[in-house]
């Protein structure tokens, strides 16, 4: 009999809960303002998946946009007119572009090569520091295993050269790529900037009379994502120039390359600061060898993203909505596996989009209402 009434207790708990869902379902879908909402995220999404590698040019454009619009706020409060602003901020943005795409990127591309020139003979001279750990460590480590694993390094390796291969053969499109974009997008830019009132103005026709809500996200959505782009932007650069002059005070080859990856490492939280390390161990090896040089450009490249971490990335998003470290790292798995790198790219200002969604969400907590009574077992 006690077990009977347990059971009728825990259906009825279960049935409660369940009429609590089957309730808040009736009020959102009631509800105009959530169902516009729902459909103009639902439309969005499904126009990135399905086509956002043929709008890559206009998503470029889109998130150098927001950095140079915020330029060109700066320069308005400063009682310079619009249309002075805009010009003056776009001749800067395209110096810079021009400067980066015949200076900058040749320079690289150059280190690029004479390190994969110089690849295998650091992988060799990894093979012989990995061929002598069974005799120092022959508990640990055995020769079958040392052996196995330079087996499948090799054969990565070789998978890695013949995609190298096939890229190489598709270069012609793969220019042509390049120059529709430095030809596009500069275009998208200007005029996503100097008609920024009008394309607003045209797109909210689509939206329902009835958009409260959809305003309220809006607002949010679009302060955390400039603050997110100007923001990233400022700390590429930083970290990526303090990362290149670092280097080339304690001698490192190639520091302009490892600088410049070293920057971009912050697009991706953590992941890309773990992934960037190993080219700097690589090249601080084939350099030195394990002695006192080789472990003075670990430590800096460790203090570098330290100082990232604890100070920058703190002070140039102090404005931005805060996420727990592991909300950061899953948006990071779950948009750059759907999306690519612009998931990866948007992974966090993503993650501040559906947090303001749940903040500005009508009614009453969701958690609560769908938790059972304690004293319905």
């Amino acid at each position: 009999m006690l077990g009977s009434g347990l059971v009728i207790g825990n259906h009825g708990g279960y049935g409660r809960f369940m009429e609590r869902v089957r309730n808040w379902l009736r009020r959102q879908v009631g509800n105009p303002q959530v169902v516009s909402l729902v459909i103009i995220f639902v439309f969005i999404a499904t126009v990135l998946y399905l086509a956002g590698n043929s709008l890559a040019p206009a998503i470029a454009a889109l998130v150098l946009a927001y950095l140079l619009d915020g330029l060109v706020g700066r320069l308005r409060r400063m009682g310079i007119p619009r249309g002075i602003s805009i010009h003056a901020v776009y001749l800067i943005f395209v110096t810079t572009l021009l400067f980066a795409v015949f200076r900058l990127l040749p320079m690289l591309f150059r280190q690029l090569t004479q390190l994969a020139q110089q690849f295998p003979s650091i992988l060799a001279k990894a093979k012989e520091v990995l061929m002598a750990l069974p005799a120092r460590y022959p508990d640990a480590v055995s020769e079958a295993a040392v052996s196995q694993f330079m087996s499948g390094l090799t054969a990565e390796i070789g998978n890695m050269g013949q995609i190298l291969v096939s890229y190489s053969l598709s270069s012609v499109l793969t220019l042509f790529a390049v120059i529709v974009y430095l030809i596009l997008v500069p275009l998208l830019v200007y005029f996503m900037i100097k008609d920024k009132r009008q394309i607003l103005t045209w797109l909210s026709r689509f939206l329902p009379e009835d958009r409260q809500l959809t305003s309220t996200v809006w607002v949010e959505v679009n302060k955390q994502i400039g603050n997110y782009v100007r923001g990233k932007f400022a700390e590429i650069l930083i970290v990526g120039f303090v990362s290149v002059v670092v280097f080339k005070l304690i001698g490192l080859q190639y520091a302009l390359l490892l600088g410049a990856l070293t920057g971009l490492s912050v697009l991706i939280p953590y992941i890309g600061a773990a992934a960037i390390t190993l080219p700097v161990a690589l090249v601080a090896f084939a350099q030195w060898g394990f002695n006192s040089d080789f472990y003075a450009a670990i430590i800096a490249y460790l203090i570098i993203q330290a100082l990232d971490g604890n100070l920058l990335a703190p002070l140039l998003f102090s404005e931005a909505v805060d996420l727990h470290p592991v909300a950061i790292i899953v948006a990071i798995l779950f948009f750059g596996g759907v999306w690519g790198f612009w998931g990866l790219f948007f992974a966090i200002p993503l993650a501040t989009v559906i947090q303001a969604v749940i903040q500005a969400w009508p009614g009453e907590d969701v958690n609560a209402s769908f938790l059972p009574d304690s004293g319905s077992a």
